[in-house]
């Protein structure tokens, strides 16, 4: 067998990201589409798309990593450094621009949440998101150290119940139970006041970043 030259594998990597491009768009339409009907939509035979991805698990298990990566580039584009905050010293305007940052990119892939809730493990999905989770720790535990924040947990398990919440307001949006377009601005003050904010300044807060205020 040929070594694969650097034209050939430029090629092969186009078309690995054209198949996830169209898988992407092809799940979030139908979660249930096969890969005969990805292989169909991108306009290849069923053998190149196994050649990328062995089995719909590891497809939408590839998928899943990009989502979690865009989540963390939004949620990095207005957090900096680690040592710092553009919103200064008040962690409970951070923690909210944080939780609007990641639900606008959230909300773009939440049928395939749904998804990889079917398909990857638990485990699995928490493994992804330690980093961005690390994130929200350090803010929560700020906000603790500092009393803006009030919970009788302690600063990681907070982070998992938040977690927790923005996954089943997705899911409330995927079932018709919540409005796709206040849900984001919603889930923000639910998770501010579960970590002891006030409603009127979890509302004013959140109002005022979304522009809503």
């Amino acid at each position: 067998m040929s070594a694969m030259t650097p034209s050939s594998s430029s090629r092969a990597d186009a078309n690995r990201r054209h198949i996830l491009d169209t898988a992407l768009s092809e799940l979030l339409r139908d979660p249930d589409a096969s890969m005969d009907q990805i292989a169909r939509a991108a306009g290849v035979v069923r053998r190149t798309v196994y050649g990328h991805f062995p089995s719909r698990e590891a497809l939408i298990s590839t998928l899943v990593d990009g989502a979690v990566e865009a989540l963390s580039e939004a949620d990095g584009v207005w957090s900096g450094t680690e040592e710092g905050d553009p919103a200064g010293s008040d962690p409970a305007e951070a923690f909210a621009r944080s939780v609007l940052a990641v639900w606008e990119v959230a909300d773009r892939y939440r049928l395939l949440v749904a998804l990889a809730q079917r398909t990857v493990t638990v485990q699995g999905i928490r493994d992804r998101l330690a980093p961005l989770r690390a994130h929200k720790v350090r803010l929560l535990q700020r906000g603790l150290d500092e009393g803006v924040f009030t919970s009788p947990l302690p600063a990681p398990a907070l982070a998992y119940v938040h977690e927790q919440m923005l996954f089943a307001v997705l899911e409330a949006v995927n079932d018709g139970l919540a409005d796709a377009a206040e849900a984001g601005p919603a889930a923000t003050v639910t998770v501010l006041m579960s970590a002891g904010v006030s409603a009127g300044r979890a509302a004013e807060l959140v109002g005022r970043l979304s522009g809503r205020g």
